[in-house]
């Protein structure tokens, strides 16, 4: 993390060189210059400090290859069928539905599950999947109170509960963008003008509303800068008055896992208005806290199977699929706003390494929890070893209220932000996948640039310009930090650039229709030590992290009968069109690796195969890339008395079990894993 990097405008050249022919001007930069506006899209306005990179409109972007698959199988899977299962969608007795927001259904439940629904219709440009989206949206419009509120009537202690209406502005916001409904800005003035009224002894008291106050900001944020209405501003200061204090030095107001991801960048958000440093400061130590006491494992998050709790600090602690979608979005926001790198390497570690194995290959079920090392995924209690009491292990299509809904924005939302625009009137290719990107650039002219690659399975990245005329414009193009010797090519010419200097490639130049540039990012075998968690150590190949390959064993469960007791489906639904599943070990699970950590490709060999032809490659079976490693037995290291695989022994560990050949697949893929590795002597 560098937030003195992130937070400097100076362009820092670095191997300036241009490919002649190409009239290429390609220079380093630790991030864009945020001093002028991008002309063409909605900036923060004044007195908010401007983006670094700003989000392009609902819409823009167009997902290809594996990305695009993925939201397929979610429309095809649960995400786009939830409505024929979830008693929280029923158009009978909703709140949603009521003017007065009484219902016996009605609470965050729509809302989780519409702004990832809604943005899949629009990126997948689906007519029925809009219609429905529409249904929902025009019965919020239409059912504002008079004074302002809408939504559910829930109250606690006699105040009113407004968490609910927060994740409702954000599908607002995306409809707004995708169909500039002008019915829209004034809905949320009135709504926001509402909120202000309310006192402040009565203002966010309730336990969720309270921590997560930072999300309704960003709405308000989104609407100041639309309109300019400064009473916005005393909103958004009202609001983080009386939001929990996400500021405190060595804590933090709760454990909860999806809170903390979800709010751990308050501060950094109302940064935006203070312009005081420590408020930034203060999302950047959030996020270390809670990672050097929990988060010493590989896959981007924590251990906090519902909340982080002393002691319990082991890769076999998982996290909702709820904090994962809630991680990768707080991810996607701070990089726009602070224009650090060290987000995107976050939300990359994150979607390619944890947030995939929490579903079903086809997404037609999720578990709850996700944990580095599982070895076991079933409807079984395992309190205390996880903290819920209940089946939160299992693959279940319908066995919670929350992630079954929330996970729906997951893979759409960083789809949305693979592209942002810049304040130089560019582009930035922030979080690599195929697709294209539709945006003005330059002069206001109208450009689209298609993205191909089998990243982050493959190091080559390919763009093509599609412009109907030669226009000026600066392409970023991001660096991984764990890339050694990334190089760039214009139309096959070599442009000579120090890419260790900087955090992006800036290309500069007059594009013309059908220009090429080709980004090659050397991936590198790399060993991470966990000395805090008994000097254990993980195994990744580029982005990719990778798990021991362990054989899957499917029965099916009874997907009613382990439901949480809050989730009710609805009356009618089938069941037997939506198993649910537990996944056991059949093979030996319990290794340490014999490994050479200073020079992992010495005892590591790394195995390419062909690309999956169902364009899934987030299983064990059509993993693209294996590793080939060498690991002993542990015989004394078991599934535990809770039933999950136990704390990991002292590394090095000494056995007289024989050297094996161990393959390694890629963590996302494995719904059984072990990531974090004994070392054996």
């Amino acid at each position: 993390m560098r937030r003195e990097v992130c937070l400097s405008v100076a362009m820092i050249c670095a191997g300036f060189a241009t490919a002649s022919a190409q009239g290429v001007k390609a220079t380093t930069v630790t991030t864009v210059d945020n001093k002028s506006a991008n002309a063409f899209y909605v900036n923060n306005r004044a007195p908010l400090q401007r983006q670094y990179f700003a989000k392009l409109p609902t819409g823009s972007i167009e997902a290809g290859g594996w990305l695009k698959k993925m939201l397929e199988l979610q429309r095809d899977g649960l995400t786009g069928n939830l409505g024929e299962i979830s008693v929280w969608l029923s158009k009978t007795n909703n709140a949603w539905l009521n003017k007065e927001g009484k219902g016996e259904y009605g609470w965050e439940e729509l809302p989780y599950w519409l702004k990832g629904y809604a943005d899949i219709a629009y990126t997948l440009k689906d007519r029925k999947m809009i219609a429905e989206t529409k249904f929902w949206i025009d019965a919020v419009l239409n059912n504002q109170r008079d004074n302002g509120d809408f939504g559910p009537a829930v109250e606690h202690n006699g105040n009113r509960d407004l968490w609910t209406n927060m994740p409702m502005l954000w599908c607002l916001q995306s409809y707004y963008e995708y169909t500039k409904d002008p019915r829209v800005i004034p809905f949320m003035t009135k709504y926001f003008k509402y909120e202000l009224s309310v006192p402040d002894s009565k203002f966010l008291k309730d336990y969720w509303e309270n921590s997560r106050g930072g999300d309704n900001m960003l709405s308000v944020y989104w609407l100041y800068n639309r309109t300019g209405d400064k009473f916005l501003l005393d909103l958004a200061t009202k609001l983080d008055k009386n939001t929990a204090d996400w500021r405190q030095a060595n804590n933090l107001p709760n454990w909860h896992n999806v809170n903390v991801a979800q709010c751990f960048r308050e501060p950094a958000t109302y940064y935006l208005q203070s312009h005081d440093k420590k408020d930034l400061d203060a999302t950047y130590n959030n996020f270390k806290l809670i990672r050097d006491i929990y988060g010493q494992v590989p896959g981007g998050m924590f251990g906090a199977d519902e909340n982080a709790r002393k002691g319990y600090d082991d890769p076999r602690q998982a996290v909702e699929t709820c904090g994962l979608v809630e991680q990768m979005t707080s991810d996607q926001m701070l990089l726009g706003n602070t224009g650090d790198r060290f987000w995107a390497e976050n939300c990359e570690d994150v979607a390619f390494n944890t947030f995939p194995a929490a579903f079903m290959p086809d997404y037609r079920a999720l578990r709850y929890l996700t944990a580095p090392n599982m070895v076991v995924s079933d409807g079984k209690n395992h309190h205390p070893g996880i903290a819920n009491e209940g089946p939160f292990l299992m693959m279940n299509p319908f066995g919670s209220r929350c992630c079954q809904h929330n996970h729906a924005a997951g893979w759409v939302y960083y789809a949305e932000n693979s592209w942002m625009a810049t304040p130089d009137n560019g582009i930035a290719a922030l979080l690599y996948t195929e697709g294209k990107v539709n945006a003005k650039v330059g002069n206001g002219t109208a450009v689209s640039i298609a993205e191909t690659s089998h990243y982050p399975f493959q190091d080559q990245i390919n763009f093509t310009v599609t412009t109907p005329k030669a226009v000026d414009f600066p392409l970023y193009l991001r660096i991984p930090e764990w890339c050694k010797g990334a190089s760039v090519k214009v139309n096959g010419v070599a442009v000579e650039v120090n890419t260790s200097t900087g955090d992006y490639i800036r290309l500069a130049k007059s594009w013309k229709n059908g220009d090429k540039v080709t980004l090659q990012l050397p991936m590198q075998l790399k060993v991470q030590e966990w000395a805090k968690n008994k000097n254990s150590v993980s195994v990744s190949y580029g982005p990719l992290t990778y798990s021991l390959k362990i054989e899957e064993q499917y029965t099916k469960g009874d997907n009613l009968k382990d439901a949480q007791g809050d989730s009710h489906w609805q009356p009618g639904a089938d069941p037997q069109k939506w198993p649910s599943y537990n996944i056991y070990a059949a093979s030996p699970w319990n290794y340490g690796l014999l490994i050479n950590e200073q020079h992992p490709e010495k005892s590591i060999e790394v195995i390419k195969r062909a690309w999956p032809k169902d364009n899934n490659p987030f299983t064990n079976a059509n993993a693209p890339i294996e590793l080939k490693a060498k690991g002993k037995q542990l015989p004394g290291w078991k599934i535990d008395e809770t039933g999950l695989c136990g704390v990991l022994p002292q590394s090095p560990v000494k056995t007289e079990e024989p050297a094996k050949e161990l393959t390694l697949v890629p963590m996302g893929g494995a719904r059984l894993r072990i990531s974090a590795f004994p070392v054996t002597e």
